[in-house]
């Protein structure tokens, strides 16, 4: 691999070398960059003022570093911005959803960066603005709205917000009548509450000062925080912890899980004193979710070797697993995503045959229907109801060429109402368009789902340059959705793709587990073997072949990276996990326990330490002719901690062979998510876009017509 002449000469930033040395299960490794590590961290994320002087230089100097690599991309960025925001409905709104008399939705203001929450009477009349996330957002440099709750009796909202990017949220009531904040204010929090039946109080998660929700707290109106109750303390930090409620306003869900285990812990929403009885012990490998069903629970969970989900049910009055009752019973190969419980039916999306879909089930006659689609592949969504007694219910649908859908659907007459179809001001004719599924031969025989789509002129004799996005992990599938954003390198002629690769659940639960722990090299070399035959299919060339992916995505990348670099022109690792095998040994660290059944745990297993470090890309990096490669990443990110991709830098630098560069841009005022606006994070994501068009040789492309 050639040095790219698409980027100037420059010196990168030279990070001083101080090594130390761990060593676990007889292994010693050296590390000369964990200095670049906060040893104030947890303060540092309360107050990024706080960072080392000399961190904040170096990490200042690679900001700057960037900048001159990238400079002649500016007017680029520009183009790329206008395009995206011109896609954009800058005044849109939700479709309001119907609650007692009023219906709720959520909007913006035309140039506005965050969302107002608003009311409208149920059948139709003028919005009333509950919140006004720009007004809230004024001055601060970050500023991110959690989760917003009005209150049963319409007279309250529950709102949470984050203005540092470290997620620690702080929780705020505002009387509806007057607009005034009430004195109940909560920081440190997970980012949402859930009312009690007497709308006088609310339930909550705490953070501690490892950025663990280990604590359930009651809070009563009008009384201090110190006094808030204790309604249950998780002991373990291997566990991550939430507290929600039912639409019926009859249960408070305390779940506790990690990404394997389950656990759910419940009681009466109109009896905050009470304790709160566990339902099924927790027993490593049992998955479990509740739903309300009026005089039942409907429990979707993988039980008795179910390992693409049933439904059971259970009467509320003592829904232990003893009491269990299959409904719907386990299929291999269907998998069950979630359920949405209403007085006469239950819905479930399932995943089956690589596709999503929606089935409908009458609870008195059992009778059940399916609502069907007509794309060779799409995106579904269950958008819910706030209303348990009901005949409607709501989902989304999209794919890679039509623009988002809102539908109400009408349980009983079948009837499908469309509400909303997604905007794009600028214009988008479906026809310009084609989207196609591939499936990709690994090299075990399976075959990895490719969904893509391009310009119906671009030439496929592999010229094309591609966008090969993935990410594969906790078994999170990538919807083949609608992407506007994508479609300003679509039309300067790249193909952009997304490789469905092991780690998610896009062809079933065991997708998933054949991706993670010991099978966790499947996932880099799906997307490897996708990327192959991409070319093999003439769709583009391995040199035009731009990969992306973020957070346990920019791990792939990072693998990727390690593994096959002359299989990609460039690649792009947005905030990502790469320096595995470190974090899994911190047990200190916000999500390492937790992470522990998805990595394995290299402290207590010397076959799990041998595992990690064998992909970790932070240990693997080698005297290897990499691509051009931009890391990405926020300060504040309590996920994947700022100094992961500032170490892979340092060490990628110091050890890679070729003259490509590596660049390294970060975010001085976000965290995981990037920035907190909606315009401010367009500009990420056209600085992305701009990487990408340089490597391939399309940065000249002003005009998004000019190269198709």
């Amino acid at each position: 691999m050639t040095r790219s002449s698409a980027f100037p000469t420059a010196t990168p930033p030279q990070t001083e070398k101080r090594s130390i040395f761990d060593t676990h299960h007889g292994f010693t490794r050296t590390d000369d960059y964990a200095w670049l590590r906060a040893d104030n961290w947890q303060a540092m994320f309360r107050d990024p003022s706080l960072l080392d002087s000399r961190i904040r230089a170096h990490l200042e100097a690679e900001n700057a570093y960037q900048a001159v690599l990238m400079a002649d991309t500016a007017e680029l960025r520009k183009q790329l911005f206008a395009e995206m925001k011109g896609r954009i409905k800058e005044d849109d709104s939700t479709v309001p959803m119907k609650d007692g008399p009023y219906a709720y939705g959520s909007s913006y203001r035309l140039g506005g960066e965050q969302p107002r929450y608003f009311r409208t009477p149920r059948d139709g009349g003028t919005d009333e603005i509950l919140l006004d996330g720009d007004a809230e957002a004024e001055g601060k440099p970050y500023f991110r709205l959690g989760g917003v709750d009005h209150s049963a009796d319409h007279k309250k909202l529950l709102w949470a917000f984050d203005d540092k990017g470290s997620e620690f949220f702080t929780l705020s009531v505002r009387d509806l009548g007057n607009g005034h904040e009430l004195a109940d204010r909560i920081p440190d929090t997970g980012g949402g509450g859930v009312w009690n039946a007497g709308d006088d109080g609310f339930f909550y998660t705490r953070l501690d000062d490892n950025h663990r929700p280990s604590k359930v707290l009651f809070h009563a109106l009008g009384d201090s925080a110190e006094n808030d109750r204790l309604i249950y303390e998780e002991t373990d930090p291997g566990f991550f912890m939430d507290v929600g409620g039912t639409r019926s306003n009859e249960w408070i869900m305390i779940g506790i899980n990690d990404h394997e285990t389950s656990e759910y812990r419940l009681m009466r929403a109109d009896d905050p004193l009470a304790e709160p009885k566990l339902v099924a012990v927790r027993e490593t490998g049992l998955q479990y979710d509740l739903e309300e069903g009026g005089n039942i629970f409907f429990i979707l969970t993988n039980a008795d070797g179910a390992k693409d989900f049933k439904i059971m049910t259970a009467p509320v009055e003592n829904p232990v697993r003893a009491n269990w009752r299959e409904l719907v019973p386990h299929e291999p190969g269907r998998l069950i995503l979630s359920v949405l419980g209403f007085s006469n039916y239950l819905v479930r999306l399932e995943r089956k045959e690589g596709l999503p879909r929606i089935v409908v089930r009458d609870r008195e006659s059992s009778e059940e229907h399916f609502i069907s689609f007509d794309e060779e592949a799409f995106s579904l969504g269950l958008s819910g109801s706030y209303e348990y007694d009901t005949e409607i219910m709501r989902f989304t649908y999209s794919s890679m060429t039509t623009p988002a859908q809102v539908f109400d659907y009408n349980m009983r007459t079948r009837e499908r109402v469309l509400l909303k179809t997604q905007e794009v001001p600028s214009g988008h004719d479906p026809d310009h368009y084609v989207t196609r599924r591939l499936m990709a031969p690994a090299s075990d025989g399976e075959l990895v789902p490719i969904s893509l789509i391009h310009h119906r002129d671009t030439p496929l004799d592999g010229s094309a340059p591609c966008l090969l996005y993935g990410y594969g992990s906790y078994g999170i599938t990538v919807p083949a959705s609608f992407n506007t954003n994508c479609l300003s390198l679509v039309d300067r002629g790249f193909v952009y793709a997304i490789a469905h690769v092991r780690g998610g659940k896009d062809k079933g639960y065991g997708w998933y587990d054949d991706g993670k722990r010991a099978q966790k090299m499947n996932t880099f070399t799906d997307f490897i073997a996708c990327a192959r035959h991409l070319v093999a299919e003439r769709y583009t060339a391995h040199a035009r072949i731009v990969a992306q992916g973020g957070s346990a995505g920019g791990m792939l990348m990072g693998a990727i990276a390690n593994m096959a670099p002359e299989c990609f022109g460039g690649i792009v690792a947005e905030v990502p996990f790469v320096d595995v095998l470190t974090t899994m040994l911190d047990a200190t660290l916000p999500l390492t326990p937790p992470e522990w059944p998805e990595w394995g745990n290299p402290i207590a297993s010397a076959d799990d330490y041998s595992t990690i470090a064998a992909y970790s890309p932070y240990d693997n990096v080698a005297a290897l002719d990499y691509p051009p490669i931009l890391a990405q990443a926020g300060l504040t990110d309590p996920r994947v901690t700022y100094w992961e991709p500032a170490k892979w830098v340092a060490r990628l630098r110091e050890r890679k062979s070729g003259g490509n560069p590596v660049l390294f841009k970060i975010n001085m005022e976000s965290g995981h998510a990037g920035a907190s606006g909606r315009f401010s994070r367009l500009e990420e994501i056209a600085y992305t876009y701009a990487f990408a068009l340089k490597v391939a040789g399309k940065a000249d492309s002003v005009s998004a017509a000019a190269s198709v």
